[in-house]
C-alpha cells in the first residue's frame, strides 16, 4: 500500500504492522514544523510570535489548554502548537475574489484540508441563495441583518454556539448576549468530548474540573494515564514527563492504541538529545487495553488494592489505604468494596481485555507510590457509560487519599486552549451553574432561568425542525458532530445561520436561508480598539487564568476582533440598556474583565492586575483543599452500572470503532497528511485493523473497504473508500480517522450522563 509504511526499521513486535520506529519529538518533531512552514509560507512576526508563545506577557497558544509554565523554556511551544501558531499567521488570503470563482455547492466537494488551506478570511460576506455564492458585504449591513433576523425569532429557537478557543472576555460577553435576548441554549466544544468530566467529576467530588496544578507533577510519585495520545494532542506535557521519569517516577499507560508519546520522547530543546539520539522511555507499563474495557480495567486495580489492604493489615497490621481519609472524608467505600470483592478476575479479565497479572503490577505501582497523579483523554469520556469510567477512577484514587494532596490529584487533560475557561464564564446550558441573580442585578435584567440546549439536544431540535437560527463563535461545528448526513439535510432549513471564523470549513458551506461568514482576528494578531492594543485571557486545563497579547499584523484590514463582533451582533439585536455598554466594552476589554470579576469575585478577584502573572493565576478548586461541594458534603464512592463503557455488546461481524485524530491536526483542522507518529503519511482514508484480524475477517493489506453502522436502530450510516492498514490493536478494535467517520457515529449514542458523543466505541460493521 503507498503512502503508508513508516521509513525506519521493524520493531520485533511491531512485525507487519505500520508503526513509527522513533520517538515523539526529536527530529521528526522539526520536520513536521519545517513543513507547515513551507506550505503556510507565514508572515515574518510568526517567529517573534513563535518566540513568546506560551510565555508571560505573550501569547497563549490557540491548540491545546495545557498549562503554561512559571519558568518556561527558551522555545515554550510544541510541533502541534507551532502548526497551530503558523496555520493562524500563514500569508495566504481567502478573498472576495475566491468566493466569486467557486459555487458553495463545488466547495462542499474540497476536502477539509483543501478548504482552510485557501488561507485567512478577510472580508466578512453574506450567501447569496441566487447564485450559490457568498457576496461581500459591509460590517454594519451584517449586523443589521441579523439583529433583524434574530428579533423577529422566539429566541428559545436560536443557538449560540462557542468552540474552545474564544477568550474569557468574549465568552462572557457572548454568554451575556445570549441571556439577554432570551435563552440559555449555549453549546460548547465541552459538549463534544469533556462534559462528562464536568457531570461525573462534579458528582464524585463536586468540582468540575481536575484537581491538579502543574507543580503537583513535580512532586508526585506515579501517574496513570488513560484514554489520551499525549504526542499530538498536549505534545508541551512531555517536557514535566519527561523530567519525572527521570527523578524515577513510574508511569502506567492503559490505551487500546500504542501512542508514541507516552512509549518514548526525544526533547527537540537539549542538544545532547538531539544529536547523541538519545531519548526517554515514558511509560515504565502499557496496558492496551480494550475500547470500552476501562472500567473493568480500573476495578481490577480496586480488587487487587483491597486484596493488599486485607493482607497487610492481616500479617503486619500495615495499611495500604488511606483509612483516616476514608472515614473523614468519603462516603460509600463499603459499597464499591462488596461490589469489587465480588467481581471475578474472568469476567475483569474478559472485559478489559487485560491480564489479571498485568492489572495486579499496574496496582502494585500505585500500592507503592505515596502520591499519585491520575490523568486521561476523550477515551475515557467519550463512551456511553463515560461517567462510569470516571466515577471508577475516582473510586481507585479515593482508595489512598490521592485527591486534594500535593504531587496527586485527578488531572483531565482538555483539547481547545480555553474550552474550560468558558464553561467557568457562563458558556453553559445549565442555568445552576451561572450566577444569574448577581448578573440580573448587574445588568438590570430577568435572565432566563430554563435549562437551555448542549449539542446533542440541539442537533436534535435543528434535524425536527424547531431550531430556526445558528450563531457560530469559531469551531466547525457541522464537521464535529455526529449523524452528520441527516445534520447536513437539517441545516438548510434554518432561517439563519451565523458563522465567526479565522478559515473557510465545511461548516460554512451548510447554510440557512439567511447566512453570514463573519471574519475575525486570530489570537495571534495585534488586536487595536479605540483605548489601544488589547489583551485577553484563557484559563488552562489546570484552572489557571493566562493574558494573551497578539503582536502580527491583521491578516486583512477588513477584519474585526471576537469581542467586536458579539457586541456588534447584541447592540444590533437588543432593546437599548443603560448598563449593556456595548460599544465601551468594545473599546477596553478591562471593562469586560472588571464585569467578570464583579460576576466571580471568589475566582476573579483583581482580575486585571493579575492578567500577566507568570504561570497564570490559579482560580482556586475546592476539591483540592478537601471541601467537597457534593450532596453528601463527601467525596463520594460510585458503583459502576456496567464493567463495559460500550452502550452495544459485542455480537458477530460488529467492530469496536475509535474515532482518531493524527499528528497533523488538531479536532477538526487538517493540518497535512502525515500521522508521523503512527507511521502513516499521505491518506487520511483508513481503517486500523489487528494483523489477526485483518487475517480472520478474509480480508488483505490494502483492500479498500466501507464501514457501516451496527447500532441497531435501523439507520443506514456509511463511510466509503478507507484502506486496511495493519496496525497493532486489541482484538475486536479499530481505528479510523476524526472527523471522517463522524457520519457512522448515532446521534443518540452517547454518555448517559453527559450526552457526550461516544466516538470511543461506535458499533460498526465492515462491508466489502
Amino acid at each position: 500500500m503507498n503512502g503508508c509504511r513508516a521509513k525506519g526499521s521493524w520493531v520485533a513486535d511491531e512485525k507487519d504492522t505500520v508503526h513509527y520506529s522513533g520517538a515523539a519529538g526529536g527530529w521528526g518533531s522539526v520536520r513536521g514544523m519545517t513543513e507547515v512552514l513551507a506550505r503556510e509560507r507565514p508572515t515574518p512576526a510568526a517567529l517573534d510570535t513563535l518566540r513568546r508563545q506560551n510565555k508571560p506577557g505573550g501569547f497563549m497558544c490557540v491548540s491545546c489548554a495545557w498549562g503554561k509554565p512559571k519558568h518556561p523554556h527558551p522555545f515554550e511551544f510544541c510541533e502541534n502548537g507551532a502548526k497551530a501558531t503558523l496555520w493562524e499567521m500563514t500569508s495566504r488570503r481567502c478573498t472576495p475574489e475566491f468566493f466569486a470563482q467557486h459555487t458553495v455547492t463545488e466547495l462542499r466537494d474540497w476536502k477539509d484540508y483543501d478548504l482552510e488551506h485557501q488561507g485567512r478570511l478577510t472580508h466578512p460576506m453574506r450567501y447569496d441563495r441566487a447564485t450559490d455564492k457568498y457576496v461581500p458585504c459591509a460590517w454594519d449591513e451584517a449586523f443589521a441583518a441579523i439583529g433583524t433576523e434574530l428579533k423577529r425569532l422566539d429566541p428559545k429557537s436560536t443557538v449560540f454556539y462557542a468552540s474552545g478557543r474564544a477568550s474569557l472576555e468574549t465568552s462572557y460577553l457572548y454568554a451575556l448576549f445570549a441571556r439577554m435576548y432570551g435563552h440559555n441554549n449555549l453549546p460548547d466544544s465541552s459538549n463534544m468530548c469533556h462534559e462528562t468530566t464536568s457531570v461525573a467529576l462534579k458528582k464524585a467530588i463536586g468540582s468540575p474540573v481536575g484537581t491538579c496544578v502543574l507543580e503537583d507533577l513535580e512532586k508526585c510519585d506515579a501517574i496513570f494515564f488513560f484514554g489520551h495520545n499525549t504526542g499530538s494532542n498536549a505534545p508541551r506535557l512531555l517536557h514535566p514527563l519527561q523530567e519525572a521519569v527521570k527523578r524515577g517516577v513510574q508511569i502506567v499507560t492503559f490505551n487500546p492504541i500504542r501512542e508514541t508519546g507516552l512509549e518514548r520522547f526525544k526533547n527537540p530543546q537539549s542538544p545532547v538529545e538531539m544529536l547523541t539520539g538519545k531519548e526517554t522511555e515514558i511509560s515504565s507499563l502499557y496496558l492496551q487495553v480494550k475500547a470500552g474495557g476501562d472500567i473493568a480495567a480500573i476495578m481490577g486495580m480496586i480488587k487487587h488494592v483491597l486484596s493488599t489492604e486485607e493482607r497487610r493489615w492481616r500479617e503486619d497490621k500495615r495499611h495500604v489505604l488511606d483509612v483516616d481519609f476514608l472515614a473523614q472524608h468519603t462516603t460509600g467505600f463499603e459499597t464499591v468494596k462488596a461490589h469489587a470483592e465480588q467481581l471475578s478476575w474472568e469476567e475483569i479479565e474478559r472485559e478489559s481485555g487485560l491480564a489479571r497479572a498485568d492489572l495486579e503490577k499496574a496496582a502494585d505501582v500505585y500500592i507503592a507510590a505515596e502520591r499519585t497523579i491520575f490523568m486521561y483523554g476523550m477515551g475515557l469520556t467519550q463512551h456511553v457509560h463515560g461517567s462510569d469510567n470516571l466515577t471508577t477512577l475516582v473510586d481507585l484514587a479515593l482508595l489512598k487519599g490521592s485527591i486534594g494532596r500535593e504531587g496527586a490529584g485527578i488531572s483531565p487533560i482538555r483539547g481547545h486552549s480555553n474550552v474550560q475557561g468558558q464553561r467557568t464564564v457562563g458558556i453553559s446550558e445549565k442555568p445552576e451553574l451561572v450566577p444569574l441573580d448577581r448578573m440580573a442585578e448587574q445588568f438590570a435584567f430577568d435572565p432566563p432561568r430554563d435549562t437551555g440546549l448542549n449539542t446533542v439536544d440541539a442537533c436534535e431540535k435543528i434535524i425536527s425542525g424547531e431550531v430556526k437560527a445558528f450563531i457560530g463563535l469559531g469551531g466547525n461545528f457541522v464537521r464535529a458532530i455526529p449523524e452528520q448526513v441527516k445534520m447536513e439535510q437539517a441545516w438548510q432549513s434554518m432561517r439563519l445561520t451565523v458563522q465567526i471564523a479565522t478559515k473557510l470549513n465545511r461548516s460554512h458551506l451548510i447554510n440557512g436561508e439567511v447566512a453570514y461568514l463573519l471574519p475575525c482576528l486570530g489570537r495571534s494578531e495585534r488586536d487595536m480598539q479605540v483605548t489601544g492594543a488589547q489583551a485577553v485571557t484563557m484559563e488552562d486545563s489546570l484552572s489557571c487564568i493566562h493574558g494573551s497579547q497578539g503582536n502580527g499584523h491583521p491578516a486583512s484590514d477588513h477584519l474585526k476582533s471576537e469581542v467586536a463582533i458579539v457586541c456588534g451582533m447584541a447592540k444590533a439585536t437588543l432593546p437599548p440598556n443603560p448598563k449593556a455598554r456595548w460599544d465601551d466594552w468594545t473599546a477596553d476589554y478591562g471593562l469586560i474583565r472588571d464585569l467578570i470579576e464583579e460576576s466571580y469575585p471568589e475566582m476573579f478577584a483583581d482580575f486585571n492586575a493579575r492578567v500577566f502573572t507568570p504561570g497564570g493565576f490559579y482560580k482556586g478548586n475546592a476539591a483540592r483543599e478537601r471541601i467537597w461541594k457534593t450532596e453528601s458534603g463527601k467525596a463520594e464512592f460510585t458503583v459502576p452500572t456496567s464493567l463495559s463503557a460500550l452502550g452495544l455488546g459485542d455480537k458477530e461481524g460488529r467492530w469496536r470503532l475509535m474515532t482518531l485524530r493524527s499528528n497533523d491536526q488538531f479536532n477538526t483542522t487538517i493540518y497535512g497528511y502525515s500521522d508521523r507518529l503512527r507511521g502513516i503519511e499521505g491518506t487520511r482514508d483508513i481503517v486500523l485493523m489487528h494483523p489477526d484480524d485483518i487475517a480472520a475477517a478474509g480480508l488483505a493489506e490494502g483492500q479498500v473497504v466501507s464501514l457501516a453502522s451496527d447500532a441497531d436502530d435501523g439507520e443506514h450510516r456509511q463511510v466509503d473508500g478507507l484502506t486496511v492498514t495493519p496496525y497493532l490493536l486489541p482484538r475486536g478494535c479499530i481505528g479510523a480517522y476524526y472527523p471522517e467517520t463522524n457520519p457512522l457515529v448515532p446521534l443518540w449514542y452517547h454518555d448517559e450522563a453527559s450526552k457526550t458523543p461516544a466516538s470511543k466505541g461506535v458499533p460498526v460493521r465492515i462491508v466489502t
